[in-house]
């Protein structure tokens, strides 16, 4: 179990969207120091703004999760200035809605750095002193892209099942060491920000709400789990794959759901930062 009472919180992409809520909720948890990482400078400029006129003690950064030198020199600057990280949410996240051949080298390439590599990179970046502290815990926001296919998102559903893989593994290699630092696997459906606009919703796996889906994160973090899917049908999403034959699965989810149409209609901004 994690508390966030004076606690330093690191949120990357956290400048907006549910990082942006995940991080005023920490706060009003009792973090100590929230820090956030993100590419959008104005972005940080009007949240430090904003909250530090309410009392709240946060430090910004410009930091690209894509560049692990940046990560790297960043984070050896968060330590030596606040200390360890005790709670740390790697949220920044890009999404370009677009069949895999209409996809430029560069769109590709960012997707994976951002969504897959990005996570790892934080991660190790923070991981050493959260061991040498004992305590620590490390959550990665991933996606129910992640657990199965789905046409018009080839690139993130690949950077998600690799999030997933890693983050799972990374908690279980952690538990086997018997180290004190826990890790959460968040693995939403489609979020109810401007990332996922325009998106049809299937059958039984309704939009998030914002508000809700923030406190069952901040809720699963302070109880100690170890993954979170969300809603009900997302946690049955392994099982149903892994007992049904794999023509049947695509006709119950194409089909049925109406899982493999959803980004028919997608709109989004283009390869938006989450």
């Amino acid at each position: 179990m994690s508390s966030f009472k004076n606690k330093n919180v690191l949120i990357t992409g956290g400048a907006s969207g549910i990082g942006l809520l995940m991080g005023k909720k920490s706060l009003r948890r009792g973090a100590d120091k929230l820090i956030i990482w993100d590419v959008d400078e104005s972005a940080l400029a009007s949240v430090k703004n904003e909250l530090t006129d309410q009392g709240y003690t946060v430090i910004t950064n410009v930091v690209d999760v894509s560049d692990h030198k940046d990560v790297l020199k960043s984070a050896e600057k968060v330590i030596e200035e606040h200390g360890p990280v005790d709670i740390l949410f790697n949220n920044a996240g890009i999404v370009a809605g677009k069949n895999f051949d209409e996809q430029n080298m560069e769109e590709i390439k960012r997707t994976m750095d951002i969504n897959s590599l990005g996570l790892m990179y934080v991660a190790r970046a923070f991981l050493p002193a959260m061991q040498e502290k004992g305590s620590g815990h490390i959550i990665n926001i991933a996606s129910a892209a992640g657990l199965t296919p789905n046409p018009g998102m080839t690139v993130y559903a690949a950077s998600k099942w690799a999030a997933v893989g890693w983050s799972e593994s990374l908690n279980l290699e952690l538990r086997k060491n018997k180290a004190s630092v826990k890790v959460l696997t968040v693995m939403p459906s489609y979020i109810d920000t401007g990332m996922f606009e325009g998106v049809t919703a299937p059958l039984l796996m309704p939009l998030l709400d914002t508000d809700a889906i923030t406190n069952k994160i901040l809720d699963a973090v302070e109880s100690g789990k170890d993954r979170l899917r969300e809603p009900f049908m997302v946690k049955l999403t392994p099982f149903i794959r892994g007992v049904l034959p794999a023509k049947l699965y695509d006709f119950v989810a194409g089909k049925i759901f109406g899982v493999y149409d959803s980004m028919s209609t997608f709109k989004g901004r283009k390869m938006e930062d989450s």
